[in-house]
């Protein structure tokens, strides 16, 4: 992906080429659904929480004002509207102490299958209250950094970097609970 496409693009739709929109659309569908699936947990939800995001996008296109990357810019909207979703329509969470325990399929090293792990983290990721969920979904599912994530959160810098260790720390005691057989310590 890259960032002088989507300058190129966006310069083009703001000069009246409509259909530049749909590389936009092409470049950024997939992580923006990704985005959308961390907050929701639901992927028929997620692929309307993301196509309202492209058109809220595609009629604020004019606001971007380049002094942050267009992705910072378009993750900002989507967050924004994704938990300004959710609290409207709030996603179905469960309370992180009932996540059940991985499904025990061993491998031959006597150890868990990695999916069973990831699925397992997941869904405790899913549970956590909304600022930790997001912040540490931007950071570590996203890979964005700290200063673009709080951009996108319309956050302060520490405030985020607080929800990321906050989050951290729950995540770290209740997968220690969950992973025993894991030796699980620590959340990365």
């Amino acid at each position: 992906m890259s960032a002088s496409d989507d300058q190129a693009d966006v310069e083009k739709v703001l000069a009246g080429d409509t259909a530049a929109f749909e590389g936009i659309v092409r470049r950024w569908q997939g992580p923006l659904v990704n985005l959308a699936y961390r907050f929701c947990g639901d992927r028929g939800r997620a692929e309307e929480m993301a196509q309202e995001a492209f058109l809220r996008a595609y009629r604020k296109l004019n606001t971007w004002r380049k002094d942050a990357s267009f992705s910072t810019w378009l993750f900002a909207l989507a967050a924004n509207l994704y938990r300004t979703e959710l609290r409207r329509i709030p996603a179905r969470t469960i309370p992180l102490d009932t996540v059940g325990e991985p499904r025990d399929s061993r491998a031959a090293d006597g150890g868990l299958e990695e999916e069973s792990r990831d699925r397992a983290v997941r869904q405790a990721v899913l549970a956590l209250p909304a600022k930790y969920r997001e912040a540490l979904t931007l950071f570590y599912f996203h890979e964005m950094e700290v200063a673009a994530a709080a951009r996108s959160l319309g956050l302060p810098e520490g405030t985020v970097k607080a929800q990321l260790f906050r989050g951290r720390e729950i995540l770290r005691a209740k997968l220690a609970l969950l992973l025993p057989e894991l030796g699980w310590k620590e959340v990365r």
